[in-house]
């Protein structure tokens, strides 16, 4: 009766709506509207000023229309502050250095075998490129990365969507419902947010990794081994899937099913970082590992004042303590996983999410653009169908089987 009790309560906790998914939607896109005003003004590169212009324009309209219509409101902010500031940006060939440098490591993969450069003592940091191999592929086409990057994310985050719909309801999701099912959704406020839109009209190579993070999220609920190949092809785009790779782990562990999701996720990540990084290792430290550590001659300009930078910007004693800080942040979110394992992917959503939110903040070298990872996921937690059943003979010690959403 007391495990019933509990459970249940559990449950009830899960489901109840964070304070942001209590505020009308107009007032949100109104905030949004004055913030992209302000970059318009106050940002340095050309391509975020063009973004601010017209994105301002897209949520004040979005913010008049979504009172009369929710649906409509998150299409007119969707498609004013991320689809149609990308169109502009392509047809004038504005975008972020990322994007070129995305470009130029598909073309040297097809023409070298190898997506690295190996940049001259006196070359620019843009000539490095830090992603892992798997990036590479975005290039590969001759289309503007920027396509691939928001084509991929959208599938995943649809994908994802009916995926945790059709398991967390009384029927599945056809196709003719996808759409329904996703402007639906609370999640689609902050996938109209300024922190997801810049990216798509500028080009942020983030945008396919937090894609397939959060479908890979939505599998680990029924197909563990399909959730090891996302999630392993997450872990070849960018070290920023390790988080989501490494929690999924002692969220399937739990429940006695990691086996398939470990060999799936393991020969994806084999396949797409392993061998490219032994058949080029060289080329690999040099632009994935020595570039990010700023022990090249050319260093990341990545500098937003969070504190893991502010602390770095006191001298040798503040780098020391930023980074011991990270160690700290790092092993203590690493014990919580072994001692406490998520008991659902709702909880597992929250811990990846904080595991990445504690990254950004006490990186010696980053960006406010990375906290795009724990919003989106914070978020993508409050999602129906997240629940995942713990039946009470597996259920770690101390840890409550949870009811199904």
């Amino acid at each position: 009766m007391t495990t019933t009790v509990s459970a249940g309560r559990t449950a009830a906790a899960a489901h109840r709506p964070p304070a942001w998914e209590s505020v009308p939607e107009p007032l949100w896109y109104a905030v949004f509207a004055g913030f992209a005003g302000l970059f318009a003004v106050l940002a340095g590169p050309a391509a975020h000023r063009v973004w601010g212009t017209v994105a301002a324009a897209g949520y004040a309209g979005a913010a008049l229309v979504a009172g009369t219509s929710r649906t409509a409101g998150r299409v007119c902010a969707f498609t004013g502050a991320a689809l149609i500031p990308l169109m502009v940006l392509l047809a004038t060939s504005r975008a972020q250095e990322e994007v070129s440098v995305v470009a130029r490591s598909g073309a040297a993969l097809l023409r070298h075998g190898t997506p690295y450069p190996r940049p001259p003592a006196d070359a620019a940091y843009t000539s490095y490129d830090p992603y892992l191999p798997g990036m590479a592929v975005f290039g590969l086409t001759g289309l503007d990365p920027r396509i691939l990057f928001t084509g991929v994310f959208a599938a995943a985050i649809a994908a994802g969507t009916v995926v945790s719909r059709s398991h967390g309801g009384p029927r599945r999701v056809g196709r003719a419902g996808m759409p329904a099912v996703v402007l639906g959704s609370p999640l689609v406020v902050i996938l109209a947010s300024p922190l997801v839109a810049l990216p798509v009209a500028v080009g942020g190579d983030d945008l396919p990794v937090l894609g397939c993070a959060c479908l890979g999220l939505a599998l680990a609920r029924h197909r563990p081994g399909t959730a090891g190949l996302v999630l392993g092809a997450a872990g070849t785009l960018k070290l920023t899937a390790s988080p989501v790779l490494i929690t999924v782990f002692f969220l399937l562990r739990a429940r006695g099913q990691a086996r398939r999701y470990v060999i799936a996720a393991t020969a994806v990540l084999t396949a797409g970082v392993g061998v490219p990084a032994a058949l080029d290792p060289s080329g690999f430290a040099t632009n994935v590992v020595l570039f990010p550590m700023g022990l090249t001659p050319a260093t990341s300009p990545a500098a937003s004042p969070l504190p893991g930078h502010l602390l770095a910007g006191l001298g040798p004693a503040g780098h020391a303590a930023a980074v011991t800080l990270l160690v700290l942040a790092a092993v203590a979110v690493g014990v919580s996983l072994v001692l406490r394992p998520p008991p659902d992917v709702r909880a597992a959503a929250r811990r990846a999410a904080l595991g990445l939110a504690l990254a950004v903040c006490l990186l010696p070298a980053t960006r406010w653009g990375y906290l795009l990872y724990p919003a989106v996921l914070a978020a993508w937690s409050r999602m129906p169908g997240h629940v995942a059943l713990i039946s009470p003979e597996r259920a770690p010690e101390g840890v409550t089987p949870c009811l199904a959403a």
